[in-house]
């Protein structure tokens, strides 16, 4: 993968790459302009969007509903070695979401290849 990084003022800095632009910024107690993420939220994003997308895709292969499904993804940042310490995934299931799938859902959400990475 080939990515093109431009800096189009202040602190910004853009990412092109497959046709697509990915903007970012800092936050304004930082110097930014705040118009778009910050690059280390937008690796927050990835690990999330990531489960999210395992996620869908195992439910798409069996066949089970993902209307209503959603994720929310807590981290705790902590101030001394301004470092995230925990990140914790909380899934909602749709209602009616056979019980049988509910551990293998969170465990398919884990097997995202960002937080492997990481590891």
């Amino acid at each position: 993968m080939e990515i093109d990084i431009s800096m189009p003022g202040g602190l910004r800095v853009d990412a092109h790459f497959g046709g697509f632009t990915v903007a970012t910024d800092q936050p304004e107690e930082d110097g930014g302009s705040n118009i778009a993420p910050s690059p280390f939220d937008l690796f927050l994003a990835s690990l999330a969007t990531c489960a999210g997308y395992y996620v869908i895709a195992f439910c798409g292969e069996r066949g089970l509903p993902t209307e209503g499904l959603t994720i929310k993804m807590i981290s705790d940042w902590n101030e001394t070695t301004h470092r995230v310490e925990n990140v914790e995934l909380a899934i909602a299931l749709p209602e009616g979401f056979p019980a049988k799938y509910r551990r293998a859902v969170a465990r398919v959400a884990g097997m995202c290849t960002v937080k492997r990475h990481m590891e």
